[in-house]
């Protein structure tokens, strides 16, 4: 039998044994999937991660400001914005990739959002983040990336309101660059641009004009952050893929929102020289943005007639699908993609929304998915693909058992987050210490305060879980996991509870 041949029945059959494993393990769940409400937990997380002056309109009650002094050493206003998981430590890179992802939900299902009645606490919460953001950024090259001492900050267990660890500030710099984060921070206020146009021109303006800025600052001044911040990132959000993707992404997202075609010659310009058209990768991530982009440029209007190194972006998109479906990708036993490694829902989620994104791309073209010879997939696939992901991740599992903290009757418990395992400084006041808040890391009990929409790192590659407050590998939640499941909850909510799937 030909190669071809054999890989096109191995990719089928995968596909067909996958679907048929997730009927049985769905038939299983304890309960029907209400993805609205799951909509709606999911932007409510943000809440609970936020920093500085909460707003009067903050509706998770336990938490309350922190941070305020933020900047201060270094003369600069750094309070607001987000910590990102569950330590106290404000990360520029994984919070402007979570700004990124929520923007570009908000882009594609705006509509949807707003039939969930959620379009504006998705605009909220990619606010407070630009706002963020838009401060850290002193023209026409300074740029704030971080906020806390990483390293003394995880040797203590404190709420937030009770920091006493250096909240020490670093920047990239000419002589100190970093494009990975400066193009970054330029993708997610040119995503945000968008979002904001129809309803506060102004603000659109100030973000995409800014965008602008950091990224020529970005490619002027080339370098890795983490290269020469060392151990502030390091190992916490080392730039493991350089910044080569960050210029491409913050370059796509700026012509995305203002069709500038400088933008689009740039990407045509040093494609190449930026590792695209090249590997393809079956993931996006706050580290890794190449699937990314080659998503996003697939949208590119009358592709066929750009330069060779655009239209090559819709081959990658391609492979990038090819690998991240059954048949090529890992999955668990229960049917879950397994990227590996700590928190792999992240990984899953960011999948579902670029699957479900590049369906509705390629529905629109009448296109579907070439994997080489007679072998792909059709953009029903893809969001179905999606789905049973999704699904997953709410209960449709072989532990019944949702990753999302609030959702359902039965979800995790004991969450490494420090604000939500220790008890709330509403109902005790008084001071908990560094040292003193591991008694409630390594206890047993619940978490007093509900982190409710938390998408939590998951389950291994044999869909075991522990609970287990101390293992932050799978008990511990990101900002950046939550954002893409945004826009897939958005569009499952819209779609007669996700059983009548559009793309197909």
């Amino acid at each position: 039998m030909a190669a071809s041949s054999s890989s096109s029945l191995i990719l089928i059959f995968g596909f067909v044994l996958f679907t048929a494993m997730r009927v049985e393990i769905q038939a299983q769940a304890l309960q029907s999937l209400d993805y609205r409400d799951a909509l709606a937990k999911s932007i409510l997380f943000y809440e609970g991660m936020r920093s500085g002056k909460l707003p009067t309109s903050q509706r998770i009650k336990w938490r309350a400001n922190s941070g305020m002094s933020d900047g201060r050493t270094a003369n600069v206003n750094l309070t607001g914005g987000y910590y990102d998981s569950g330590d106290n430590v404000k990360f520029g890179f994984p919070m402007a990739f979570t700004i990124t992802l929520l923007s570009w939900s908000v882009v594609e299902f705006e509509a949807e959002l707003g039939r969930a009645a959620e379009l504006d606490n998705a605009r909220a919460a990619i606010r407070w983040g630009t706002d963020y953001l838009l401060s850290a950024f002193v023209p026409p090259s300074t740029l704030w990336v971080q906020v806390g001492d990483p390293n003394a900050d995880h040797q203590c267990w404190e709420r937030p309101e009770d920091m006493d660890t250096p909240r020490t500030c670093y920047q990239v710099n000419p002589s100190k660059p970093g494009s990975d984060v400066a193009g970054e921070t330029a993708a997610a206020l040119a995503a945000a641009s968008i979002v904001f146009a129809a309803t506060d021109s102004s603000y659109s303006q100030r973000l995409l004009a800014t965008s602008k800025q950091i990224f020529a600052f970005a490619d002027k001044y080339r370098g890795s952050y983490s290269d020469v911040l060392g151990g502030a990132v390091s190992p916490f959000y080392t730039s493991y893929s350089g910044y080569r993707d960050e210029l491409l992404w913050g370059a796509a997202w700026i012509f995305r929102a203002s069709s500038d075609k400088r933008y689009l010659d740039y990407i045509s310009q040093h494609g190449d020289e930026l590792g695209g058209p090249g590997s393809s990768y079956n993931t996006l991530s706050w580290d890794n943005k190449y699937a990314g982009v080659d998503v996003l440029l697939s949208k590119v209007k009358k592709i066929q007639n750009l330069p060779l190194t655009v239209r090559a972006y819709k081959s990658r998109a391609d492979d990038f699908v090819c690998s991240a479906m059954p048949g090529r990708a890992t999955i668990t036993p229960g049917g879950l993609f397994y990227h590996g490694g700590s928190n792999n829902l992240q990984y899953v989620t960011s999948n579902a929304f670029l699957l479900i994104t590049y369906g509705r791309y390629l529905a629109q073209a009448g296109q579907s998915v070439s994997c080489g010879g007679n072998n792909g997939f059709k953009p029903g696939q893809l969001i179905s693909f999606a789905k049973q992901q999704v699904d997953y991740i709410l209960g449709s599992n072989p532990r019944c058992m949702s990753y999302m903290v609030g959702f359902g009757t039965k979800f995790p418990q004991r969450v490494h987050h420090r604000a939500s395992s220790l008890p709330s400084i509403r109902t005790q006041e008084e001071h908990i210490s560094c040292s003193g808040g591991f008694n409630w890391l390594h206890s047993s009990n619940p978490n007093p305060n509900i982190l409710i929409g938390a998408v939590i790192g998951g389950p291994d590659g044999s869909d075991n879980f522990s609970d287990n407050r101390d293992d932050f590998s799978q008990a511990e939640p990101s900002t950046y996991a939550n954002s893409g499941l945004v826009g897939a909850l958005a569009y499952f909510a819209s779609t007669a509870a996700g059983n009548n799937l559009r793309g197909s």
